[in-house]
């Protein structure tokens, strides 16, 4: 079973144009022929000009309102789950606009090293990313509300509070400070609490660590007196195995073993403090996206929506086959932090989230949005699926 949820993410799948919401609205043919124009790969590095119009009679340009868009992740290429997600939503974007909007996605390095798909998008090299709005920190102290904060919601009240509690107008008021716009555009769930090359037995195991750890969980990982070293996905293998870093969380079962940290240590620690319901982005340059003619734009919307449903159920069906392999066929121990180590976590992530609130209005204003969410949510959760899983035990 496992290896056919393997087999199911090569296969790309693409949405039928019918299922995105279209405008009846007409598009002027001067709007139609604005587009960017199309690049050899010598001239990939060049930065863009979203609204530059194809000149008439250039081969790319037969059909008439072409647009050619470039997106980039901070993922390795085909990578389980988020690499081949961000290559579905390019795809599907490109067949649901019968190819008026094509895109083509460029894995981390291919065209800009994984870490600097932010500021790509925003100067206007690429369109387009796909990544995750923590490893962003330091553009903004609360990007990280946006994919997921230590002590905070699973993808369930994550999505919740993006769509219908204030959470995409907050987003949209940040990232216009880039020159961007942003959408929901995957999940990959509750992640774990990462791999150890010696056991953690107290909190004093965390003095003198060195762990890869992105976010507000960051500081976290710092406050146990450990050391927090924020590194890209493809580069945490190779850090692990010269002893670079001590320790590593990256998402879960199904991504960690693609990554084959088993051959490294086999201490496996879950569920994590600091990811409960990891949010992934597409990032849009916003000249490029108030550029697009209305219906262009709902088959953005929709597609990154479709990605973010599509996302977290294959990262589900995968964690659950994942975990298995990990424990009976390369003898993974697998545990929980001991309850005081993960009491302590929680402290420790409650001061820091909250001290996001002084960076400023902005800032504060998103914490209160966040924090009023999970105080509500907290009063649902008994009698909604925690409950129940309690009661299933």
């Amino acid at each position: 079973m496992f290896r056919n949820v393997l087999q199911a993410n090569r296969e790309v799948t693409t949405l039928d144009r019918r299922s995105f919401l279209f405008t009846a609205a007409a598009v002027s043919s001067s709007a139609a022929l604005a587009a960017c124009g199309p690049e050899e790969d010598q001239a990939q590095q060049q930065t863009l000009d979203a609204g530059t119009p194809d000149q008439p009679g250039q081969a790319a340009s037969a059909i008439r309102g072409v647009r050619e868009w470039r997106l980039v992740t901070t993922w390795p290429k085909n990578f389980p789950g988020l690499g081949t997600g961000a290559q579905r939503l390019a795809d599907n974007i490109t067949v649901a606009s019968e190819g008026r909007l094509s895109v083509k996605l460029f894995a981390a390095g291919e065209l800009v090293p994984a870490f600097e798909s932010f500021d790509a998008v925003r100067e206007g090299k690429v369109h387009l990313s796909h990544s995750a709005p923590n490893y962003w920190i330091s553009k903004h102290r609360s990007a990280p509300f946006f994919a997921s904060v230590p002590g905070g919601l699973v993808a369930q009240e994550q999505n919740a509070w993006i769509y219908h509690g204030g959470g995409q107008e907050l987003w949209d008021e940040l990232y216009a400070e880039f020159g961007l716009k942003a959408f929901l555009a995957g999940n990959t769930g509750t992640q774990m609490g990462g791999w150890f090359q010696k056991e953690i037995n107290s909190i004093d195991d965390f003095k003198g660590l060195k762990m890869r750890i992105p976010g507000l969980g960051a500081e976290v990982i710092n406050r146990l007196g450990g050391t927090a070293v924020n590194l890209p996905g493809g580069e945490i293998m190779p850090a692990l195995q010269s002893g670079v870093i001590d320790a590593t969380e990256w998402v879960g079962p199904w991504n960690d073993l693609a990554f084959g940290f088993y051959k490294i240590t086999r201490n496996y620690y879950g569920p994590g403090f600091h990811e409960p319901g990891s949010a992934i982005e597409l990032v849009v340059n916003r000249t490029a996206w108030e550029d697009l003619e209305a219906d262009l734009q709902a088959v953005v919307a929709d597609a990154a929506a479709a990605t973010t449903v599509r996302m977290l159920a294959e990262f589900t069906a995968a964690n659950i086959q994942s975990q298995r392999v990990l424990t009976e066929e390369h003898g993974v121990v697998l545990r929980p932090f001991p309850a005081d180590v993960f009491k302590e976590m929680m402290r420790h992530s409650d001061d820091v989230v909250r001290e996001t609130a002084q960076e400023g209005d902005l800032a504060r204003r998103i914490f209160e949005s966040w924090e009023r969410f999970r105080t509500e949510a907290r009063a649902r959760n008994p009698y909604a699926e925690q409950g129940y899983l309690q009661l299933r035990g």
